[in-house]
């Protein structure tokens, strides 16, 4: 069975059987193990499962609780971990999108390669470090960018960086209050800034 092949029957036994979606995938299981003993989801603030573009969750509620025990992390649907979910729990959600499925962002090399990272460099299995790890990395480093738009929404604020694409997608990422949201390949990063608007918490941040 292919990975694409095995992350699609994993999808389909969350619903019901969480625990047992994750263990058919060992190195799902290891990296969520790995990354609570590191702390490593504390680089990354809160998200809802609701999607912005889809107005439902994307992930079942059961997957949700089930990643963030692994995790060590307390959550109260439908607000949880941003690494969790946009990391792991996309991998796992066959909601569809106006921009396709959530899991082609670390399944294809569009993303990887608008960070300047080698093709293969976000592949989920791959890799001494977990996807976590290589995903906050990659995130940090587009964030500190010099030109990084900052939004201010009531108290808090917020961090916008693209990289620049002179062929293929550029990388988007998004922090709120210095912690890690999102990041995701958009097609044109031009048309993204000038489409901006009004500041507001964005990409499901929470």
């Amino acid at each position: 069975m292919t990975s694409a092949a095995a992350l699609d029957a994993a999808a389909a036994l969350a619903p019901s059987h969480p625990a047992t979606s994750i263990d058919s995938l060992p190195w799902l299981a290891r990296a969520l193990t790995a990354d609570a003993e590191a702390s490593a989801f504390d680089a990354w603030g809160s998200s809802t499962v609701v999607d912005e573009n889809v107005g439902a969750p994307v992930l079942p509620r059961p997957l949700f609780d089930e990643l963030h025990r692994r995790a060590h992390l307390a959550a109260e649907w439908p607000v949880g971990n941003a690494g969790v979910l946009h990391v792991y729990g996309y991998l796992l959600s066959d909601t569809p999108t106006p921009y396709g499925l959530k899991r082609e962002r670390w399944l294809t090399d569009d993303l990887a390669r608008a960070c300047g990272l080698p093709a293969g460099a976000l592949l989920p299995w791959t890799g001494t470090r977990t996807l976590l790890q290589r995903v906050t990395a990659a995130a940090s480093a587009v964030l500190g960018h010099p030109d990084a738009l900052v939004e201010h929404v009531g108290a808090r604020h917020a961090r916008i960086a693209l990289t620049s694409a002179t062929a293929g997608s550029a990388a988007l990422a998004y922090a709120v209050d210095d912690l890690l949201v999102t990041m995701f390949p958009v097609a044109d990063a031009t048309a993204v800034r000038a489409g901006l608007g009004a500041p507001r918490l964005r990409w499901n941040a929470a």
